[in-house]
């Protein structure tokens, strides 16, 4: 996802290379049209750089958006997973008409388990990727819960950051779904400076902007630049049988993604996880 602009640019097997210079051996494919130009460059970084593909992304219906959907493209999408060695398809989040009630998630979570075992037949397992909504309560019970119990083919793939976003501890949540959870993103949670702009606009008496700079104060960060634990995150990862830990920030304030990236990486090695990267 966060590389989905150098892969417009310079393509997906160039820019693979960059990523592999730097040190990592797998990628997750997210918001990048699966043309067959795309999928066959993602071959090629599989083949000659080693690069494992450890998931593709689809929506349960399309959207007007770039991506695949499982009920018009399930037989390309079975297809490109098989061409790229790919035994899981992630759902990215929840639909917005989704979380308008109760009966709306539920029936996602039916449908979703319904391509899950589908997927199923085809050797390839569904995941479900959380955001911060997925902790507002349905009748005193979280939406991730309600998700995990309605939809039990579909494996679960924690984002640290949102947990965090959520209220919720990441180790606590990986310790509740051991087992289920193939799929971690490592994102850090940052409590940004206000800037200058918020203090020039409450002394112009503006105080609903100087407001919402004050509550916007929360940002993406490179893994180790933030407040997260993540010694703590990556063992009990590992301890609940997480398969990959994935490198992610949406938004890299002015950074390239690349350097966000290293900068990830070398602190997660100065963290003693240079054997997982």
């Amino acid at each position: 996802m966060m590389l989905k602009d150098d892969f417009a640019a310079n393509g997906p097997l160039e820019t693979l290379r960059s990523v592999a210079d730097i040190g990592y051996h797998a990628i997750e494919v997210s918001q990048i049209p699966m043309t067959t130009e795309n999928v066959r460059e993602l071959q090629r970084a599989r083949d000659e750089l080693g690069f494992d593909i450890a998931s593709l992304s689809a929506a349960l219906d399309a959207s007007g958006g770039t991506g695949d959907a499982l009920s018009e493209d399930f037989d390309k999408i079975v297809d490109d997973a098989k061409t790229l060695g790919a035994g899981m398809v992630r759902i990215g989040m929840l639909p917005f008409a989704s979380m308008k009630s109760l009966e709306a998630t539920l029936a996602f979570c039916d449908r979703a388990n319904e391509y899950a075992e589908k997927l199923a037949e085809h050797g390839i397992d569904l995941y479900y990727h959380n955001h911060h909504i997925e902790f507002m309560k349905f009748d005193g019970s979280y939406l991730l819960d309600i998700i995990a119990d309605r939809a039990p083919r579909v494996g679960l793939e924690i984002d640290v950051h949102w947990v965090q976003r959520g209220g919720l501890d990441p180790v606590r949540v990986l310790d509740q779904y051991a087992g289920r959870v193939a799929m971690v993103h490592l994102k850090d949670y940052r409590i940004g400076q206000l800037g200058e702009e918020a203090f020039e606009a409450l002394a112009a008496g503006d105080f609903a902007s100087f407001m919402a700079a004050f509550t916007g104060v929360v940002q993406f960060a490179e893994v180790g630049e933030g407040n997260l634990d993540f010694p703590s995150i990556i063992d009990a990862a590992s301890r609940t049988g997480a398969e990959y830990l994935l490198v992610e920030q949406d938004d890299q304030y002015g950074r390239t993604p690349l350097d966000c990236l290293r900068t990830s990486h070398d602190n997660l090695v100065a963290m003693g996880f240079a054997d997982l990267f």
